[in-house]
């Protein structure tokens, strides 16, 4: 998850834990109200059945922990508590960089990235959780 100060992104595994792909954005109308969220991220977590939670982790780009990634970790403690999942934080620097580039480079218009951008975002922070992890050789 790509979690913003109006919006969630959301993005899942395939069942092989290889490759991730955006669901949606969830909107919110006021940063603090967080209620209507966890209820939609609940919903998501049954429908996909989701086993993790990866969230993305804003910290400054010379590792220092700021006012947003702050305000992660206690999503991440809400989450928690909420859906009794484990909830890794995962380090999202330039994710929101690189998603922009992408939308760019697929040729969306500039009023039409905000749609998408979290939600690209998210696959970035759970694809690079997804290459970290260790893979068995087949013979």
């Amino acid at each position: 998850m790509d979690f913003g100060s109006k919006t969630v992104g959301v993005a899942v595994s395939d069942a092989l834990l290889l490759t991730a792909q955006g669901v949606e954005t969830i909107e919110r109308k006021e940063e603090n109200k967080l209620r209507r969220t966890c209820a939609r991220i609940e919903e998501l977590i049954r429908e996909y059945e989701v086993g993790k939670i990866i969230l993305g982790f804003p910290k400054h780009m010379n590792n220092d922990i700021g006012e947003r990634a702050r305000k992660s970790l206690e999503f991440q403690e809400m989450l928690k508590r909420r859906t009794g999942l484990e909830v890794i934080m995962w380090d999202e620097r330039l994710t929101t960089a690189a998603a922009e580039q992408t939308l760019i480079e697929s040729g969306v218009r500039r009023e039409n990235r905000k749609k998408y951008i979290d939600k690209i975002a998210a696959v970035f922070i759970l694809q690079g959780y997804l290459d970290s992890l260790p893979r068995r050789q087949e013979v």
